[in-house]
């Protein structure tokens, strides 16, 4: 019994240990989670879009599904946070406190059996010590009753001899029937104690241990179970999680994507228009019909020009290559006409101007920069003339809703302060009315502000969508224009069908020193396509650009290639870059180079 007694110690506390095994699972388990729903909290984070209330930048479908997926999965380490928080307090934190009771009564039950078997134990060694006196006290009656016996038949021992062996054998014998009583009771005990031991107190101890065990297994079994359902109960929510994921990735639509990406970076400029043939080889039909022979020098500057014009077209120039600058007119040093036998006249060049040349090179203005480095280098214009016109109406647009609200909320600030006036007014405990004057003052000052602002950015918006329509009209009108007229005049005006207009008007028949600039350089003046008028005035304050009054009239020798500047060029031959919001362009692409 003994024996079973330590295997029942052994087995309790293997239960225990068991117990407290399972528990560090538990927490481990805790930690895990905490940490998985850590490292999704900083995915999310970290991927989470950082853009200021300002920014706008266009919401793409497939944007706004990754970030619907990225809130989704924070939801989704949100509720792996509640699994390792529901962990925790529903099956941590209870093993934890049942593994104290548990040890606290398993140590109160083995200190009971305990007490029990040494209570048994104590009461077997007063028997054996009653059974040990017994027997001795019997032995020295037995001594004692053979002494008498042997004196009692020794017939020389004296008479108090007897009468003494006889006294000690009364002595022995009596003490030896006490020992006996004493022994028999101290039997009788132990063996009731021993039966109560074995029958009642330790089987009631066994019990009370197997109850404390089978009350650790069921524990067990609840927390087991408390363990899954701790999963079990966020799977709907997971689901849902699950499910908005795949409904972001349904939201992606390319369409809407694609027309997101026109409205962004819509320009409202109008593509360039068709190049015109020019005809190089007029004057070699005319001089072959006329049979007449050009001078070599005319030779050899019409095979120079032919080189120019392939140097010019592999040369960069801005956003593309630059077109090839023609000649500006000649003066009437270098030219005059000669009559054929039949009538007809054509151009002569003369070798005179040549030093002319030379001093234009050496006189000649160096490139404009490219607009790039120009649009580098200036600030953002309140207006937004920096941008095409379908994004500065755009952003007028949104400058102009923004200023509405603003104004809406002055609006709402001031009534609320004139019905408060009023309130003080009628109810002077209440405040004082001139109080509220000064930031009534204000207020109606910033309204002033904001409806001249609105009015301005009105103006400016006005502005854009007419010249966008006026661009559009022009557009359609010169392309009429441009089939009407195609076949009969090129470019340069150099041929028509009507002989009474091959003959250039007195304006055209003017030489310039720079006639020969193709022989030397390839950095010659463009020709005029057009002219314009300045609408508002601008300072031209940047390196390239060129500053204007308004009503200002200027040639167009560049069109604007998108990005809302124009080449234009004075009357005394300066040139530069203007914006296109500022002036009215009008292009003559039936006497271009006039």
């Amino acid at each position: 019994l003994k024996d079973q007694f330590d295997n029942l110690d052994k087995h309790t506390q293997w239960g225990i240990d068991f117990l407290e095994k399972y528990a560090k699972f538990v927490k481990e388990r805790i930690e895990i989670e905490q940490n998985y729903a850590k490292q999704l909290r900083n995915l999310v984070k970290k991927y989470c879009p950082k853009r200021s209330p300002k920014d706008e930048e266009p919401r793409f479908t497939s944007c706004i599904a990754f970030f619907n997926i990225l809130n989704e999965l924070n939801d989704y380490a949100g509720q792996r946070e509640v699994v390792a928080e529901e962990m925790g307090h529903r099956v941590y934190g209870e093993l934890m406190r049942y593994s104290h009771d548990l040890k606290t009564e398993r140590k109160m039950h083995l200190q009971e059996g305990r007490k029990a078997q040494q209570y048994l134990d104590m009461c077997w060694k007063q028997m054996d010590n009653s059974k040990k006196k017994f027997e001795r006290e019997c032995r020295e009656a037995e001594k004692a009753q053979q002494s008498y016996e042997r004196l009692d038949n020794d017939t020389n021992a004296t008479k108090a001899d007897v009468e003494k062996a006889k006294q000690q054998l009364n002595l022995r014998t009596h003490m030896a029937d006490e020992n006996k009583n004493e022994y028999a009771a101290q039997l009788q005990n132990f063996n009731g104690e021993q039966h109560k031991h074995y029958y009642i107190v330790i089987p009631q101890i066994y019990k009370q241990l197997q109850e404390m065990d089978e009350r650790r297994t069921v524990k067990l079994s609840e927390c087991y179970k408390g363990f899954a359902d701790s999963e079990r109960k966020v799977i709907p929510i997971i689901s849902k999680c699950l499910e908005g994921m795949v409904l972001a990735a349904k939201s992606v639509d390319e369409h809407r994507d694609s027309q997101l990406v026109i409205d962004c970076f819509k320009s409202g400029f109008e593509p360039p228009g068709d190049f015109p043939f020019e005809d190089y080889s007029q004057n070699i039909y005319r001089t072959i019909s006329d049979g007449t022979i050009s001078t070599p020098k005319q030779e050899g500057m019409r095979s120079d020009s032919k080189t120019t014009v392939g140097k010019a077209k592999g040369k960069l120039w801005l956003f593309g290559k630059k077109p090839k600058p023609q000649s500006p007119p000649l003066t009437p040093t270098s030219l005059y006409t000669s009559s054929t036998p039949n009538g007809s006249q054509y151009p002569i060049f003369s070798i005179e101007p040549v030093h002319y040349c030379m001093s234009d090179i050496k006189t000649g203005k160096p490139r404009i920069p490219s607009f790039r480095s120009l649009k580098r280098g200036g600030p953002a214009l309140e207006d937004f003339s920096h941008l095409p016109p379908e994004q500065r109406r755009k952003k007028l647009q949104q400058r102009i809703d923004e200023l509405n609200r603003e104004l809406q909320k002055e609006t709402d600030q001031k009534d609320a302060l004139i019905k408060m006036k009023d309130v003080y007014e009628k109810n002077p405990q209440m405040g004082d009315p001139s109080s509220l004057q000064p930031k009534l003052t204000e207020t109606m000052s910033n309204m002033d502000r904001l409806r001249m602002e609105i009015h301005k950015n009105e103006a400016w918006l006005s502005e854009v969508e007419g010249k966008v329509a006026a661009r559009s009209d022009r557009r359609h009108s010169s392309d009429i224009n441009h089939l009407v007229t195609q076949g009969r005049e090129s470019p340069e005006g150099s041929y028509t069908d009507d002989a009474n207009q091959e003959v250039r008007g007195p304006a055209q028949q003017h030489a310039h020193p720079g006639e020969f600039d193709d022989e030397f350089e390839d950095d010659d003046p463009l020709p005029a396509i057009g002219h314009c008028k300045a609408i508002y005035p601008f300072d031209g304050h940047n390196e390239g650009t060129l500053s204007m009054k308004e009503g200002e009239i200027l040639y167009i020798i560049e069109e604007d290639k998108g990005d809302g500047w124009t080449r234009a060029r004075r009357h005394n031959g300066e040139e530069g870059y203007v914006p296109t919001s500022y002036i009215d362009v009008t292009l003559e692409k039936n006497s271009k180079g006039a």
